[in-house]
């Protein structure tokens, strides 16, 4: 269920999620509440990361509430998530926040209160304005897939027509690194690494916003086939909006003169990539990312020890695996059938 805004008329919905009796690991722990906060309850990697929190719950005998955003980039009704969090009086708090910088104030005020602040999956700005963060290196998902789509297309790198399907117009920390690691892995000039849309490389035909989901993907890849119809590379967020960009291709007959790619490494992605309908897509691990924010948030009830970074690093890394059967020289990658095996573990 998800969390809804006030403005729509629908009151704060949680889900609690209670230990399992008779386990032992979890009897042998005093309880504790938290909460968890995604971005929506509609998109498959979000539902795959609260599944696994509330299962590491049971385990760690702590009292799940569960919130989520009415769409991607809804960080109104995770502001409304964290205070209703706060006066709950919980433990600890879980969050995957869609707007990177948004949300800090309503952290800022939990971790005042005593309450143990974890980030999963997207950072926030500045990264210390949370206790830890488990996440992909975003950066490096996009890198892969640069590096995967340059060596694919060899000599013709130099006359590709690039389109980038994005996240959404506040452009998230998710969102920009995800963006500019793929240019980086092409050879195409950042400019200012922490902003989309400041390049002058003449390959790139432009960007467009999808939210995250189908219906985005669809409308922003019509956008940009209208603004330039030779496209032949298609840069997608996630692989829903990658669904989208792909029903759209398919409906003006461009599928099979496309190279599409995405970041996700879904079961569902995978099996589009042996069906040919997605090329290759970076392999993200969700699943981890609860898991090891909820032991940390039972750790730190527990013994009062919060997550201890390496010097230099600004979160705890999940991995990455590019996934792809059209393996290219010099770009580490795993087979269609190992990303099954792995997919959101």
């Amino acid at each position: 269920m998800g969390l809804f805004s006030r403005r729509f008329g629908i009151g704060l919905v949680a889900i609690a999620v209670t230990s399992v009796a008779g386990l032992t690991a979890a009897s042998a722990q005093a309880p504790a509440s938290a909460c968890v906060i995604t971005k929506t309850d509609t998109n498959p990697f979000f539902i795959t990361m609260k599944n696994a929190a509330i299962e590491e719950a049971k385990k760690q005998n702590i009292k799940l509430s569960m919130y989520a955003g009415r769409d991607d980039g809804d960080s109104i009704s995770q502001i409304e998530a964290l205070e209703t969090c706060i006066l709950a009086g919980v433990k600890g708090i879980l969050i995957d926040p869609s707007d990177s910088k948004a949300v800090v104030p309503a952290i800022q005020k939990a971790r005042a209160a005593g309450i143990m602040v974890v980030a999963f999956d997207s950072p926030v700005e500045p990264y210390d304005a949370v206790d830890a963060t488990f996440a992909t290196d975003n950066f490096k998902a996009g890198e892969l897939i640069g590096q995967w789509v340059k060596a694919r297309l060899g000599d013709e790198a130099s006359n590709a027509r690039i389109a980038f399907l994005d996240l959404n117009a506040s452009q998230p920390t998710l969102d920009v690194q995800r963006d500019q690691g793929f240019m980086t892995g092409f050879g195409i000039d950042t400019k200012n690494v922490n902003v989309i849309g400041d390049e002058d490389d003449k390959r790139i035909i432009g960007h467009d916003v999808t939210n995250g989901n189908e219906e985005g993907g669809r409308s922003a890849m019509e956008n940009l086939l209208q603004r330039d119809p030779s496209l032949n590379v298609v840069y997608t967020i996630n692989e829903p909006a990658a669904a989208g960009a792909f029903e759209t291709l398919k409906s003006l007959g461009m599928s099979d003169k496309v190279l599409l790619v995405s970041i996700d490494g879904g079961c569902q992605g995978v099996k589009n990539i042996k069906a040919g309908t997605l090329a290759a897509t970076s392999q993200q691990y969700p699943g981890r990312m609860s898991i090891l924010g909820i032991q940390a948030i039972r750790k730190w009830v527990d013994t009062g020890e919060k997550p201890k970074l390496e010097d230099g690093a600004h979160f705890f890394d999940t991995g990455v695996s590019l996934v792809t059967d059209d393996a290219a020289e010099g770009v580490s990658s795993i087979s269609v059938a190992e990303g099954l095996e792995k997919c959101w573990g």
